[in-house]
């Protein structure tokens, strides 16, 4: 299956499983990897036969801004259900959601959760 990769979607968000992450926010970023057949548009050279993608990214950014969900896994949920009703020609998505500074004291890595969502035929 052909793959659309999309990174480094970044936006403020309140989702957190500790109270001060619903009210003062975090920076999130979105990976995004969209699977459909590509192959009428490596010949067409037109944006019809493929997937505009720029639809996913503003979804994204706009549930990542307006949704507040206790989980990351939750979020990345919203986001891969969301991608999937983005176009019926999408067979497969796979995201990645990373807190960019999760609030562990004395940690200084990022938390992500990656899942994969199949159409349902």
């Amino acid at each position: 299956m052909d793959a659309i990769h999309l990174t480094n979607i970044r936006a403020y968000g309140y989702t957190g499983a500790l109270p001060e992450e619903n009210v003062l926010g975090q920076w999130f970023q979105a990976d995004i990897i969209l699977y459909l057949d590509l192959a009428e548009a490596t010949q067409s050279d037109r944006l019809t036969d493929t997937h505009d993608y720029r639809t996913v990214i503003a979804g994204t950014q706009q549930i990542i801004r307006e949704a507040k969900f206790a989980l990351i896994e939750r979020l990345a949920g919203a986001i891969a259900a969301s991608a999937l009703e983005s176009d019926p020609r999408l067979q497969r998505v796979t995201v990645k959601v990373t807190k960019l500074t999760p609030p562990i004291p004395d940690y200084t890595g990022q938390v992500a959760v990656e899942i994969s969502r199949d159409r349902i035929q």
